[in-house]
């Protein structure tokens, strides 16, 4: 969540992947995006358009 705080726009999972050092693979960049997808439906991320992911603001 730490990498959503310091973003100044929303993230694909693409630059997840780079940020957090996950090999830019089509596989590792689909399981991260249905990572953020979960985090959505816990309430802690919120997709702004469709593959933009951010943290939700109070």
């Amino acid at each position: 969540m730490a990498l959503f705080a310091s973003a100044d726009a929303p993230l694909r999972a693409r630059r997840v992947c780079e940020a957090t050092d996950l090999e830019i693979a089509p596989n590792s960049v689909n399981n991260t995006r249905l990572k953020l997808k979960r985090l959505i439906e816990r309430g802690t991320s919120v997709e702004t358009e469709q593959g933009l992911f951010a943290q939700p603001r109070p």
